[in-house]
């Protein structure tokens, strides 16, 4: 019998090519979640470890992208405009909500442009200051502010940014004056923080958890109302110096309006039971953060 190799080899060519071809089309286009934080931030971790679990959950590929600038406002925008089709997702945390009336002329409107899908859970801030700093209690960093006004300087990732706005929170309740330094992100806020340039920044437990272990800064106090597993030494401000005082950001995940009722339901519920791996739990735990997941109403 003879074989005519030439056909054979072009029959078998296009037969691979079609099942490659198949093979793109049965796979599932990939999950975008923007998040408006740099990396490193807490809202970051949030998305990476629910996009990992997701995708070890359903084989679908999640794409982490971080847009810098605005508070926020910048990648929220873009977000709020997206195609609502369930494959863009926002992350962020309640500076979404506050920003809403602190900002003028955002290119979104949340109640118009953006579906809530489901809440994380929330972390309280902390205060972190230099691992070479004098001032060892939060007590003693009240005392020092008030008697010389303005000689402190603290850092944030930029207006209105949950730092900046922890900050003057605190600022208000205790009657104490501080210098702001602005960054363009956290990491960058923290770095100097570490290294002596910035005197103190109130920032999320996650996202100073890797300067703290490292002993290149030291938390004073949190700013929760209870002590945490992650800190086990940490006292809270509320018995330290000032009563009552909160301050602990919630971390959410949205779409866009217009996004179908069935996918808005099923987006929520692979979020919930992400969050509830006990692998996602454990690592939220491990950075200070309380798992307090919520979905969809």
């Amino acid at each position: 019998m003879n074989l005519n190799l030439s056909k054979f080899s072009k029959r078998f060519s296009l037969v691979t090519l079609c099942l490659g071809v198949a093979s793109a089309v049965a796979q599932p286009p990939p999950l975008t979640m923007l998040v408006p934080i740099s990396a490193g931030g807490t809202v970051d971790i949030v998305a990476r470890v629910v996009g990992q679990q997701a995708t070890k959950d359903s084989g679908i590929s999640v794409i982490v992208e971080n847009r810098v600038g605005a508070a926020g406002a910048i990648d929220t925008g873009i977000a709020a405009k997206a195609k609502p089709n369930g494959q863009t997702l926002m992350v962020h945390h309640q500076g979404i909500v506050y920003n809403s009336f602190l900002v003028d002329n955002l290119p979104y409107d949340l109640k118009r442009d953006s579906i809530p899908l489901a809440t994380v859970g929330a972390t309280p801030n902390a205060l972190v200051v230099p691992e070479s700093f004098s001032i060892k209690t939060m007590s003693d960093f009240i005392a020092f502010a008030k008697a010389n006004p303005e000689r402190l300087s603290y850092s944030s990732a930029g207006l209105c940014s949950n730092a900046h706005l922890a900050m003057e929170m605190l600022q208000a309740a205790t009657g104490i004056n501080l210098t702001h330094v602005r960054y363009k992100g956290m990491q960058p806020a923290l770095a100097d923080v570490a290294g002596g340039q910035i005197d103190a920044v109130l920032t999320t437990i996650p996202t100073a958890m890797t300067y703290i272990q490292g002993g290149r800064v030291r938390s004073i106090a949190t700013l929760g109302l209870k002590w945490l597993s992650a800190l086990p030494d940490l006292p809270t401000i509320d018995e330290s110096a000032v009563k009552g005082f909160e301050y602990q950001p919630w971390y959410g995940f949205f779409v866009p309006v217009g996004t179908p009722a069935a996918t808005v339901e099923k987006l929520s519920k692979s979020i919930v039971n992400a969050v509830n791996k006990p692998e996602a739990t454990k690592k939220f735990v491990a950075e200070g953060l309380e798992v307090r997941p919520l979905g969809h109403a």
